[in-house]
């Protein structure tokens, strides 16, 4: 019997280190792939592949500097909108919410976690952009248009449109994870906050201060990882302009987007991997994204725990 259950253990030990293994080198695998195919842009354009701010495949002058831009203030647009209003949800469902409610609201955000991206994309055109051109940013701009992040004409795509379709889409994600992570606190610490008189309100702040905050913060770099590489929906309506432009009202341009609109147009060699090196740029800012969370999380827990000791 114990010769059995050690062979047991033995190859369910080795069966789930082959599936680790399988995932590490699916991803070395795309990593090495995207450095192969961008290897003659690497050569031949260098470091300043990242620094230009000029694309112009007709001169063969590729410069990712307004895709990486574009890309970089959409998602943190998008985290901005994201975060309050899906801790909030959270919040609410967990703590407020009658029983008859909870369960037609969660159903209802993870049913947006399912919807393709393209769909996304297609109501943006046709609802976001005209309520944001009309209702927002023409006011915002007759008002406000002296301040350079609202300055120019106002035509509807924009890097503003592109941030809020992307935090409607990302709040299913960090809703989902800030519920589930508000369900584990312990009943008896949250009664025992009310206990000695505190209200509903000090109630949430001190649970959530000693034991939520780093699930909350996973939360959202998991959805900061969902817009940095969404294509679609971005590419729809951003406007897809390759500047870089301060105003929040002007079109911009994503470095998935660009991947997706100009990937069948490139007949040169030298085009072609330009393009996959954006794909590289991405897959490196992803993985910094995703590193600088690690380290915030390795800090954070710790003092989360002191915190619920005390």
């Amino acid at each position: 019997m114990n010769s059995r259950g050690n062979i047991k253990d033995f190859l369910f030990e080795k069966t789930t280190a082959l599936f680790a293994l399988f995932v590490l080198a699916l991803t070395l695998l795309l990593f090495a792939l995207l450095v192969r195919e961008s290897l003659p842009a690497i050569r031949k354009i260098g470091a300043s592949f990242v620094t230009n701010t000029t694309w112009d495949p007709v001169l063969e002058e590729f410069g990712a500097l307004p895709f990486l831009y574009g890309t970089v203030v959409s998602s943190f647009l998008a985290i901005l909108i994201a975060l309050p209003l899906g801790v909030g949800a959270a919040i609410f469902i967990n703590e407020f919410a009658p029983d008859w409610l909870k369960t037609p609201v969660s159903f209802l955000a993870e049913l947006l976690a399912a919807i393709p991206s393209v769909i996304y994309g297609l109501w943006g055109i046709f609802v976001l952009l005209p309520i944001l051109r009309d209702h927002f940013m023409k006011p915002v701009s007759r008002v406000l248009g002296w301040i350079p992040l609202f300055q120019g004409p106002v035509y509807g795509p924009s890097m503003l449109a592109a941030g809020v379709l992307l935090s409607i889409m990302i709040v299913p994600f960090i809703l989902s994870v800030s519920r589930e992570v508000l369900a584990t606190v312990p009943k008896v610490q949250k009664e025992a906050v009310l206990s000695l008189g505190g209200t509903r309100w000090e109630m949430i702040r001190i649970v959530i201060g000693q034991h939520c905050i780093p699930g909350i913060f996973g939360a959202t770099i998991l959805g900061l990882g969902r817009a940095l590489g969404e294509t679609m929906a971005v590419t729809m309506v951003i406007g897809n302009r390759p500047d870089i432009v301060l105003s929040l009202f002007q079109p911009g341009y994503s470095m998935a987007a660009v991947i997706a609109n100009e990937f069948t147009e490139a007949t040169g060699d030298l085009y072609l991997s330009a393009l996959v090196e954006i794909g590289l740029v991405l897959f490196f800012l992803t993985i910094v994204v995703h590193l600088v969370a690690k380290l915030i999380l390795n800090r954070m827990v710790p003092e989360a725990r002191k915190g619920a000791a005390r």
